[in-house]
Formats: structure tokens, C-alpha cells, sequence
């Protein structure tokens, strides 16, 4: 490459502005197909003790790190319960994020999302190890362990995958695609889905992922206020649905049970899913799951085509 020439590429997709794409619909559960979906990303984690990668809420101290352990811990313990609760409550699904190490450690929490009917999707076996660093050796016995470990004890095996920490090699996708899932959310470039080029020829949907609509990012790096997290989960939930009138829409709520399973974040949240399901409740979204995403996407019959925008 020269100076001033191309920057490297990913050459996974082109570039494509949203502005010009075909146009299509969402389900629709009455006389009126939606144009916005949204989904509930609920990510379940376990973490080593003593060693690994983990999330923090007070200072590192040295292993083993009894505070950050003890306060990840929670989520699974408590706070992922009383999220349910609230879904069961509002009669929300979700897409669960499953790290397969929790069928050791806690396996009834796994096993009530499956029993409520929600989507199991693969997350590596912990979020103590970035997937990135394992070659791609180690990386195809990640993605076959996690996908046969979430069949064997859920009864169904994962259509999509999160890496841990969007941990990401340059063959991720491939590897993806090759290990038969349909789907990643690794991805955070698009508010609609669409497909990756991968080596083998094998289809792999990008599924949109948030970044900016994720409790990690806002709470714990900007250290946002759980009121105001709600608000914005409102205020993107309003914009958006304002923005699909003009094409279908994807929006992502990224959660993780040891943030807002904290009582006081719970309460915030509540109101936000509120709002969401008084919308929901007069057909002007679709609340839904990634793997509903993705199938509605293959139904289609057709890749979506960029750059010829059509309008019934």
C-alpha cells in the first residue's frame, strides 16, 4: 500500500450507506407489519476466580480480586432472577448470551431462560479469555464445544454467536460460518442485518450488536446514571421507530445481569421496558430475538440489495 493509497480493508461487506437500500417489513403480528425490531441481548457470564479477564466496579486488587469476583457474581445469583421476574412481568423474550461454563456453575439459570423459550446464543465457555488469542486451532474447538455443550444440555443448538469481550481474529467469521452458525453479533457497524463474505462461500449474517446501547460501556466505562441509561434507551427506542417509518430497523439492548440486576438499575429499566412494550402492544414494533432476525432475513428469499433502494 502505498502512503496514500486504500487503507487496509476487512473485506467482509462493501460499504453501504442506509440511506439506499431495498426496503422490506418485519413480521407482522396484525393488519400493519412493523418496521422496527428490537431484541434484548441478556448476557450470562461466569468468570474464573483468582485469574482472567473480568469487569470492574472498584480497584483491581491483586488476585484473587474478591471484590470485582464477588460483585460479577451477583448477577448470576441475583440479578439475572430478578430480571426474569421483570420479563416474565412485561411477557418479553430475549436473546441469552451463554457462556457454557455456567452449566458447571449454575445450570438452573441457564436451564429457566431455556425453559422460558428464549434464545440460547454462544458466548465462549467464559468471558475470563479473549477468543482472539487462541489461533485458529483453538478457536474451532471453542465454537464446536460451545455449540454441542449448548445442545447436549438445552436441547437446542446455538444459531448465533458474541465473542467474549468482541474478541475477533481475522478468520472469526470463517470459522463462524464453518462451525455452522447462521449468525454474529460481533459487529456494531449497521442498524439493519446483512450478509459476510467468508471463505468457504458459507452464509453468515451480521446481526446489528449495540455498543452504545449497552449497560458495560455506559455505566461501567462512562459511568452513566441508571436513570439516565433508561432515558436513553427510550430516546433511541423513539428515534429509531421515527427513523424506520422510512426503512425496517434493528435495535439492540445489551444487558448484563451483575449491572442492571442491582435494584436500583432494575427499577429504571422497568420504566424503559414499559415504554418499549406500550409500543409494541399497538403493532409499531417488533420485540423479538436475533435468531428470529436472522430467519426472517434467509425467508426473505434474496440478499438485500444495496445501493438499489425500492420502495412498494
Amino acid at each position: 500500500m502505498s502512503d496514500f493509497g486504500p487503507l487496509t480493508h476487512h473485506a467482509r461487506f462493501p460499504y453501504s450507506a442506509i440511506t439506499q437500500r431495498a426496503d422490506f417489513d418485519w413480521p407482522a403480528s396484525g393488519s400493519k407489519a412493523p418496521r422496527l425490531a428490537v431484541y434484548i441481548g441478556f448476557n450470562l457470564e461466569h468468570f474464573a476466580f483468582g485469574e482472567g479477564l473480568g469487569a470492574k466496579i472498584g480497584p483491581v486488587s491483586p488476585e484473587p480480586d474478591v471484590l470485582n469476583y464477588s460483585w460479577r457474581e451477583y448477577g448470576n445469583r441475583v440479578g439475572a432472577w430478578r430480571c426474569i421476574e421483570l420479563f416474565d412481568l412485561l411477557a418479553l423474550p430475549t436473546g441469552c448470551i451463554v457462556n457454557t461454563a455456567l452449566y458447571d456453575h449454575c445450570p438452573e439459570l441457564v436451564a429457566a431462560f431455556a425453559a422460558r423459550g428464549d434464545e440460547l446464543i454462544g458466548h465462549g465457555h467464559s468471558n475470563s479469555v479473549r477468543q482472539a488469542e487462541l489461533g485458529e486451532a483453538g478457536e474451532l474447538a471453542l465454537l464446536g464445544y460451545c455449540k454441542e455443550r449448548i445442545a447436549r444440555e438445552s436441547g437446542t443448538a446455538p444459531a448465533g454467536w458474541l465473542s467474549p469481550w468482541i474478541s475477533e481474529s481475522h478468520l472469526t467469521p470463517d470459522l463462524l460460518a464453518e462451525s455452522g452458525y447462521a449468525y454474529s453479533l460481533n459487529w456494531c457497524h449497521d442498524d439493519q442485518p446483512h450478509r459476510m463474505q467468508t471463505r468457504s462461500g458459507e452464509q453468515l449474517w451480521a446481526i446489528p450488536y449495540p455498543q452504545e446501547l449497552n449497560d458495560i460501556p455506559m455505566i461501567v466505562a462512562r459511568q452513566m446514571d441508571a436513570k439516565d441509561f433508561a432515558q436513553m434507551i427510550i430516546d433511541n427506542f423513539d428515534e429509531m421507530l421515527l427513523q424506520s417509518a422510512r426503512q425496517p430497523l434493528v435495535m439492540g439492548i445489551a444487558l448484563h445481569p451483575y449491572l442492571i440486576g442491582q435494584p436500583y438499575r432494575l427499577r429504571h429499566l422497568r420504566r424503559a421496558l414499559e415504554h418499549i412494550c406500550r409500543a409494541r402492544d399497538t403493532g409499531a414494533a417488533w420485540i423479538t430475538t436475533p435468531g428470529a432476525i436472522c430467519r426472517h432475513m434467509e425467508k426473505l428469499g434474496k440478499e438485500i440489495s444495496h445501493g438499489n433502494p425500492s420502495r412498494r
